[in-house]
């Protein structure tokens, strides 16, 4: 009986030490996600795609509040021809499915378009980011959707 007891006993401290380091992970990984789109917010603020470049991955597609489908190269491009004069997040949230995340929130653009018209956003997004092979988050996909008001 005591033995039993004993083993009972390992089994749910393991139990418990497994779901701990298991909620800790996901809070560890849901503050990376959340500091990369910081970094992203940043790349905005201070017109710097530089900053945006390698927080994509290769095959990155996103989709804008029109319907309109931009590959990196293309997105990295209006990123450089966009100019912001404000930029603000809000709303944050990260959730983790293994090695996929899914980050939403909702921003405030103001700026000049690629083709130097007034630009006045906002809008409500979704980033998909994905641990790659290296260890490395990166957005594999975003999409934008207008809030009417």
């Amino acid at each position: 009986m005591k033995r039993t007891l004993t083993w009972c006993l390992v089994g749910f401290v393991l139990l418990v030490s497994t779901a701990w380091s298991q909620a800790q992970m996901t809070s560890g990984t849901e503050k990376a996600v959340a500091a990369l789109e910081e970094q992203w917010l940043q790349a905005q603020k201070t017109n710097n795609p530089d900053l945006l470049a390698p927080l994509l991955a290769d095959n990155f597609v996103s989709t804008s509040n029109e319907g309109k489908v931009t590959s990196k190269a293309e997105s990295l491009t209006l990123a450089k021809s966009t100019k912001y004069s404000s930029a603000e997040y809000s709303d944050l949230k990260v959730s983790v499915f293994g090695d996929t995340a899914i980050a939403t929130g909702g921003e405030k653009l103001k700026g000049t378009d690629p083709s130097g018209k007034p630009l006045d956003v906002n809008e409500r997004w979704t980033d998909t980011w994905v641990k790659m092979p290296s260890g490395k988050w990166q957005c594999v996909a975003s999409h934008q959707s207008p809030i009417k008001m």
